[in-house]
């Protein structure tokens, strides 16, 4: 029987395979057939074993070539419809914000139609620019006026909306949710214009325009097109529903097809039905050339910032001693239930206590469905050491956020340090003890909380302090991470915690997602690698060049 004859050889180029005790960068030669690598080796010898008449030759000499990298955690659909409005990350203090918002609103005056519901909208804004001053309508009131006005803070989990905003929304005091969502009141009982968590603000999200389907298509497209351009070939997507899966089918049977790899885990929370969860359960098997789900996302607590990160010792405020569910038994129900049915389970957990207690509701089930990946966490912000141990005892995979540091302040004063005091902010993101215990170890970005690129999220992983400004405090740097554990982190390590064997390695038979980078990336210093050259990027063994 003749030996399958390559489509293309890639010869000259420094490969950094992932495969365990490789870890000699020689130069290689990587042949693909059909999506696949046929083998890896020295040039003579491949080019003797697969090539023919019809062979392609990529040059690479002097190039690294990785797996492709998987970003473990993204919100790119999601992201869309919430990025709405005005990118408020370069906002420090409360009189820049008042500027931003009195342009936007300008703007939309000017520009708008007699009868179009014009909103003031933002997203990225940062805690530290109120400074510890209570967050309340009358803070961004009067910067917009008479236009409804609703802010998300960088994670997401906080909003706060203008008067004229809780009015379109319907929301006149507080309210009781299955979750621990909360509108904010004072002491009259007044919402104050604060919304903590994803349920009390949807009434006010809904009252908002939307972007069209169409328009959703094609932003979701530019994001995963853009995914490539730093060596990211495919994504875990941790928020979903049918909608989530329905567009992810379009993109992958159009003409162009997906431009990265896709798994997209489904949202359940605690308020869903019965019906709502059989649905959800019969969506299981949903997949496309590029794309599955098979995924299903918990909740077990909010974030430290506001008091809703769940610790097993209160926060400096008093706060941070209940989970995401009113009930933590119905939460191991949820596990119990969608382990059953074949899901695997991952689970926002951002608290020490939320990190324990999902180790524990993983442990009642077995920690994975039968012929699933390992269930995992999600985030894990603050660790208990004694939680390190089980998750390198039970296999779970700790998928971090490294690039989140971003939001810390050196002495301490941002609201995550100050909450949780200098001995658990000083565990924060762990990555280094987690790898040391032997815990299986993925990275993603979080997007659209924090870039996109996988390099700047490469970078934060092996310097704990921003790129490029070598004079700026280091946060834990015990913790740092080697470039070579970083990659893993971003490659094999991402792609074994969505169950993918033949993803994130390049050997013979794995699927030809690849990146070729000017430089080896495990090698670049830190403050070099956001700016590192991604040349192409391979999919399914078809090449995209990056332009220069």
């Amino acid at each position: 029987m003749s030996p399958t004859l390559a489509e293309i050889i890639i010869e000259g180029a420094t490969v950094r395979s992932q495969v365990p005790g490789d870890d000699d960068p020689r130069t290689r030669s990587i042949a693909i057939a059909d999506g696949r690598i046929l083998g890896v080796g020295e040039a003579a010898a491949i080019r003797d074993a697969f090539a023919g008449a019809g062979t392609r030759i990529d040059d690479a000499a002097g190039q690294t070539v990785t797996p492709g990298l998987i970003d473990a955690h993204l919100h790119p659909i999601q992201g869309v419809e919430l990025c709405q409005g005005i990118d408020l990350g370069a906002i420090t203090n409360r009189r820049e914000l008042d500027e931003a918002l009195r342009d936007e609103a300008a703007r939309l005056r000017a520009h708008g139609a007699p009868g179009d519901n014009l909103w003031v909208r933002g997203w990225n804004l940062d805690y530290a620019v109120f400074d510890g001053v209570p967050l309340t309508s009358a803070l961004i009131d009067e910067s917009v006026g008479e236009l409804p006005s609703l802010l998300f803070f960088f994670d997401f989990h906080t909003a706060l909306a203008s008067t004229h905003a809780l009015a379109r929304g319907g929301i006149t005091g507080a309210r009781e949710f299955d979750d621990s969502s909360e509108i904010v009141v004072d002491g009259t009982g007044r919402p104050t214009g604060e919304l903590r968590e994803e349920t009390s603000y949807q009434s006010v999200v809904a009252a908002a325009p939307t972007p069209t389907s169409e328009e959703t298509l094609e932003a979701s497209r530019a994001t995963f097109a853009k995914m490539r351009l730093s060596g990211l070939t495919g994504g875990t997507i941790m928020d979903g529903n049918s909608g989530t899966l329905d567009l992810l089918e379009a993109l992958d049977s159009s003409a162009a097809g997906l431009p990265v790899r896709i798994v997209s885990a489904m949202d359940v929370r605690p308020a869903y039905s019965d019906d709502e969860r059989a649905a959800i359960r019969a969506q299981r098997d949903r997949a496309g050339k590029r794309w599955r789900g098979g995924v299903i996302k918990l909740y077990a607590d909010g974030v430290i910032d506001t008091g809703a990160g769940w610790l097993y010792e209160a926060d400096i405020d008093g706060q941070g001693l209940a989970g995401f569910w009113d009930d933590q038994s119905r939460f191991v129900d949820a596990v119990r239930e969608f382990t059953a049915a074949g899901f695997q389970i991952a689970t926002h957990a951002i608290g020490d206590r939320a990190v324990g207690e999902t180790i524990t509701a993983y442990e009642a089930v077995g920690c994975r469905a039968a012929g699933r990946p390992a269930h995992r966490i999600e985030h894990l912000e603050t660790l208990d050491p004694r939680d390190i141990a089980r998750l390198a005892q039970h296999g779970i995979t700790a998928s971090m956020q490294i690039p989140h540091l971003q939001w810390r302040i050196a002495d301490g004063s941002d609201e995550w340090a100050r909450r949780l005091g200098p001995t658990r902010a000083a565990r924060g993101w762990n990555a280094g003890a987690v790898l040391r215990s032997g815990a299986p170890l993925a990275l993603g970005s979080d997007w659209p909380i924090a870039d996109l690129d996988a390099r700047y999220g490469l970078a934060w992983s092996v310097l704990r302090r921003e790129p490029g400004k070598p004079e700026n405090f280091v946060y834990e740097p015990h913790e740092r991470l080697t470039g070579a554990e970083a990659l893993h982190g971003y490659t094999r390590g991402a792609a074994l915690a969505q169950g993918d064997t033949d993803l994130g390695v390049i050997r013979q038979g794995a699927i030809a997602d690849l990146a070729v980078w000017s430089e080896d990336p495990t090698l670049v210093n830190g403050d070099d690698l956001v700016d590192l050259p991604v040349v192409a990027t391979y999919l399914d063994g078809i090449r995209e060049d990056n332009a220069a």
